[in-house]
């Protein structure tokens, strides 16, 4: 197997190396900068350990650049993990907290090469990658619900917020579907996932002629939208050029093709989305103030996974139902361990990192009960997380007291309502 390594920090390089080479299995190539990777990659790799944080590149805008060539795998220090969880929606297989024993990154790897044989060998029962719609529910989904219910029914611009993998695109299409406009089409738009040289053509389409290449007319993503609803993901990441545009086009309802001499009129209700500090693009001069109170007119934040916990063990039966269907894998099922393990575990990436657990136990697990060891979370929440030690500490305190929560709360210097919220929030 060739395995590619970048990773800035020389003695973190060569001691992955040095370790990894001792598996006779393990070809391994490595590189000290994103950069110089790409330039240099071997064509036959068949997986890229790499970090985030390295200078010239980040490894972020490397996977990017990879354009899902090569399965990765990220290693990361607890201060960058937000953006390892930004990884998960560019499709990693896996990511590890620094520091981690060796034997934690060879058995990732082992994991990425039987998934890769077993998803090529299964033939999916149908294309759908994950579920639509939402899978159960909890309070905190059911007061968004209401608020997403209520601007369904008018035509205002809606602005979701929310943290990355929240399931920002089927608040969209419940919205939509939901609307005096749900017979009309749903387009969606990933602003982060398209070219800023492209995106003005996606967005507003092009003429016969308008640059090299235009060898027909093509009409936009606004035009395909006309008499339903545009889902524009991502929004933060949008041009500064291109919001003058699109401030245009949301005052005059028409586009302008590029090349283009008449404007096309359009019928289109905006929905937008975003996971990025809007009030301080606009302070930084990345974000036009009047582009965001057009977008803004109804904002709705969408709650994290962890403030929806009574929601995590529904969606992970749902997606465990669909990938046994799917790879004709029979029935399998959770253990108790592995519930506790779902709901114990915090889900910086939310419901999308939730499904991508599932899937690949539900592939990989040799039995037809699915354990704590089959999710392989420990190395993702990092053993020096500030809620696992809590948690630890919580758990040995009440335990001591043989679960007496008057005396521990004294124990631990905290009043009884805020031991019993801890409690909660950790299923002890």
């Amino acid at each position: 197997m060739n395995i590619v390594v970048v990773e800035d920090d020389i003695n973190m390089r060569k001691s992955l190396e040095i370790a990894l080479s001792e598996y006779p299995e393990f070809k391994i190539t490595t590189f000290k900068s994103a950069l110089e990777a790409l330039k240099k990659i071997p064509q036959d790799t068949d997986l890229v350990v790499t970090d985030i944080n390295m200078p010239g590149m980040d490894g972020i805008a490397f996977i990017k650049a990879l354009e899902g060539k090569y399965d990765v795998i990220v290693i990361t220090g607890n201060a960058t993990l937000n953006r390892a969880i930004e990884s998960v929606r560019l499709g990693v297989k896996d990511f590890l907290t620094k520091p981690f024993e060796i034997d934690t990154l060879v058995e990732a790897i082992k994991r990425n090469v039987t998934l890769a044989k077993r998803v090529k060998t299964k033939q999916p029962l149908s294309e759908k990658k994950e579920p639509k719609g939402f899978m159960a529910t909890s309070p905190a989904l059911e007061k968004t619900l209401k608020l997403a219910l209520k601007a369904a029914k008018t035509d205002a611009s809606v602005l979701l917020l929310g943290e990355s993998g929240v399931g920002k695109e089927v608040f969209a299409h419940y919205i939509h579907e939901n609307s005096l406009r749900a017979k009309g089409p749903f387009v969606a738009l990933n602003m982060a996932a398209i070219p800023e040289s492209l995106l003005e053509s996606e967005l507003f389409g092009y003429e016969k002629g308008a640059f090299t290449d235009a060898n027909g007319m093509k009409k936009g993503q606004f035009e395909l939208a006309h008499g339903g609803t545009l889902f524009l993901d991502e929004i933060g990441e949008m041009p500064v050029g291109l919001q003058a545009k699109l401030l245009r086009v949301i005052q005059q309802r028409e586009v302008m093709r590029l090349g283009g001499s008449k404007p096309h009129s359009i019928d289109v209700r905006i929905i937008s989305a975003t996971n990025a500090n809007i009030g301080q693009k606009i302070a930084q001069g990345e974000f036009r103030e009047d582009v965001y109170y057009r977008l803004n007119t109804v904002p709705i934040r969408i709650p994290p996974l962890r403030e929806r916990v009574e929601e995590i063990e529904g969606i992970a039966q749902g997606v465990l139902t669909r990938v046994c269907k799917e790879y004709n894998l029979g029935k399998k099922k959770f253990d108790n361990g592995a519930i506790a393990a779902l709901h114990s575990y915090s889900w910086p990436g939310n419901i999308r990192e939730l499904i991508s657990v599932i899937e690949r136990a539900a592939i990989l697990s040799e039995s037809q009960t699915i354990t704590k060891d089959d999710l392989f979370l420990e190395s993702r929440q990092g053993g020096s997380s500030i809620d696992t030690m809590e948690r630890a500490l919580l758990q040995e305190v009440i335990a001591s007291v043989d679960g007496n929560l008057e005396d521990a709360s004294k124990i631990l210097g905290m009043n009884q309502e805020t031991l019993k919220a801890k409690c909660q929030k950790y299923h002890l």
